[in-house]
């Protein structure tokens, strides 16, 4: 009877899409875009194919999403840790930060940094400076840059690789030192060969250097903001799943506080935190799609927005934007258990 429904919906969505006069397929990949992207981390112009939008949408989503998850993880844990500290002012702080927070919708949490801070920030002859380096103003977030090329991309990449799998197999010592002195090789050739360019004021707007988006900025720190807020009671909800006696032992050895946690007290708690920590993860992820509502340049903006409109393949458009989802939800799953894993054998080992 499954197969059987399955068979008859494909032959009636064909049937459809033949009386309508629309083509079914993904030959629209390799046509014209026609249209130009404000954010992109490759080259894209309006003679490029739609099949390079929905790359530069995808890496786009890709970008939002790393840096979302390493900015909420080390909040998250500062903060939940934090509702434990004897500062009583500290504590209160992290408690109203979290009830605040996860109460208000995320949406309207972007719409806040989009339109009430970012967007009425002054223009770029009025920038706020940090260092001399950093500039902010009302058309984005100005910073050095670093010029590659493929090879230095490559080793770039490979050096994200290494940190990756030294964090997973942090148990193994030998390959741990191994990846540490890779990755600390490869990151000083890349940074002799490369390139830096300081962002300057040059008439009416900054020249050189890089600069991102006030839609990148306001996603990400809305984002950030707001997962941070779960991860915290994540963290709150592993410290207290740890047995009171272990404290109690810890403390009774004179270990100072930060001791405690770093070497009693996290990692029994991860053990409860890690799954917990993967939903958010991959919440923060499918969040990103929210972009399309301050009309950041994300998968769903561009492919599953402009390019539908554009084309009217609605089935194939959103079939692939589903399966991307679903492919990068399932290997944030697949790194989480084996860290999961990973972490549980070490608390168990003797």
């Amino acid at each position: 009877m499954l197969i059987a429904g399955a068979v008859w919906l494909l032959g009636n969505i064909f049937d459809n899409l033949a009386d309508r006069g629309i083509a079914s397929g993904f030959g629209f990949l390799r046509s014209t875009a026609g249209f130009g992207i404000s954010t992109s981390l490759i080259e894209f112009s309006e003679a490029s194919s739609i099949g390079r939008a929905f790359w530069v949408g995808l890496l786009n989503t890709l970008l939002v999403s790393a840096i979302g998850i390493v900015l909420s993880t080390i909040l998250g844990f500062a903060i939940g840790i934090a509702r434990f500290s004897s500062n009583w002012l500290l504590a209160r702080l992290a408690v109203i930060y979290v009830e605040t927070i996860r109460n208000i919708p995320l949406l309207l949490q972007i719409f806040f940094w989009y339109f009430a801070v970012l967007r009425s920030l002054p223009g770029p002859r009025q920038s706020h400076e940090l260092g001399g380096l950093f500039f902010l103003n009302n058309r984005g977030f100005y910073t050095p840059s670093l010029s590659l090329d493929a090879g230095g991309v490559a080793i770039l990449f490979s050096v994200i690789l290494l940190a990756v799998l030294a964090i997973l197999k942090r148990g193994q010592k030998r390959v741990v030192k191994l990846c540490a002195f890779l990755a600390s090789g490869l990151f000083i050739f890349v940074a002799v060969g490369a390139e830096f360019s300081l962002p300057e004021l040059k008439g009416f707007n900054f020249s050189g250097g890089m600069v991102l988006s006030p839609e990148l900025v306001a996603l990400v720190i809305a984002l950030s903001t707001y997962t941070t807020a779960f991860i915290a009671e994540i963290v709150r909800a592993g410290i207290l799943s740890v047995p009171r006696g272990q404290i109690e032992a810890a403390s009774t050895l004179s270990l100072p506080y930060r001791d405690q946690m770093r070497f009693v007290v996290l990692p029994q708690a991860l053990r409860v935190i890690v799954p917990l920590l993967t939903n958010q993860y991959l919440n923060l992820t499918k969040n990103s799609s929210l972009a399309a509502a301050i009309a950041f340049p994300d998968l769903v903006s561009v492919f599953a927005g402009t390019v539908l409109n554009i084309t009217g393949q609605a089935i194939e458009i959103i079939g692939i934007t589903m399966a991307v989802y679903l492919t990068i939800s399932l290997s944030i799953a697949f790194a989480m258990n084996v860290f999961n894993r990973n972490t549980a054998l070490r608390g168990t080992s003797p």
